[in-house]
C-alpha cells in the first residue's frame, strides 16, 4: 500500500523566513501554529518530509555540518512535541554556481522520498512559499499548496482537508 505524505519547505514554512540564510541555531524560530498543524497531519495519517534548498552551503556561507546541526535541533524540538519527521532532504547546491537536479524547482529530492517511502504522489501535497516549490511538486504529480512566507499552516490544512475544522 502506498503512503500519503506532506512535503514541507523549511524556511518560511516550518521556520521564520528572515530574508537571509538561516543556519545558526540562535536564528531558528518556528512559525506560529507549526506544532499544532503538523500534529494534525500526522493524526490524519500523513508522513511528514522536509525538502529544502540550502544554497548557502555552495556559496561557502555555512557548512553541511552546520545545516545538519540545525536540522538535529529542529527535529529534536519537533520530537519533544510528538511530531515525527520521516526525513529532511536538502540541496546544498546553488544555481548561480552549479547545475543540479535536486535544487527546487528540480524534483530529485521529492523523487528520492517517493521511492524510499513508497509514497503515492497523487495523494500527497507539498507546502511551500515560492513558485519553485510548486514547480518541483508538479514535476512528480504532487499537489502544491503555496502559502506566504511565515504564514500559518492552517491555510494549507484547510485546502488539503477540504475545509475540515482545524484552526483560524
Amino acid at each position: 500500500m502506498r503512503r500519503k505524505a506532506i512535503f514541507l519547505d523549511r524556511d518560511g514554512v516550518i521556520n521564520r523566513e528572515r530574508g537571509t540564510y538561516t543556519f545558526r541555531k540562535e536564528d531558528f524560530e518556528f512559525n506560529a501554529d507549526v506544532f499544532t498543524v503538523l500534529k494534525k497531519f500526522l493524526d490524519e495519517g500523513f508522513l511528514l518530509i522536509i525538502v529544502s534548498n540550502q544554497g548557502g552551503i555552495a556559496k561557502g556561507l555555512y557548512s553541511r555540518e552546520e545545516t545538519e546541526d540545525l536540522h538535529a535541533l529542529m527535529l529534536s524540538d519537533l520530537e519533544s512535541r510528538h511530531i515525527s519527521i520521516a526525513e529532511v532532504y536538502y540541496c546544498p547546491h546553488h544555481s548561480d554556481l552549479e547545475a543540479c537536479l535536486c535544487r527546487k524547482p528540480g524534483s530529485l529530492l521529492l523523487e528520492k522520498a517517493i521511492a524510499r517511502f513508497g509514497i503515492d504522489a497523487e495523494s500527497s501535497f507539498l507546502i511551500g512559499d515560492h513558485e519553485r516549490d510548486a514547480e518541483a511538486a508538479g514535476r512528480v504529480n504532487i499537489q502544491a499548496i503555496l502559502i506566504g512566507p511565515n504564514q500559518s499552516l492552517w491555510k494549507a490544512w484547510e485546502v488539503i482537508m477540504g475545509g475540515k475544522a482545524g484552526g483560524t
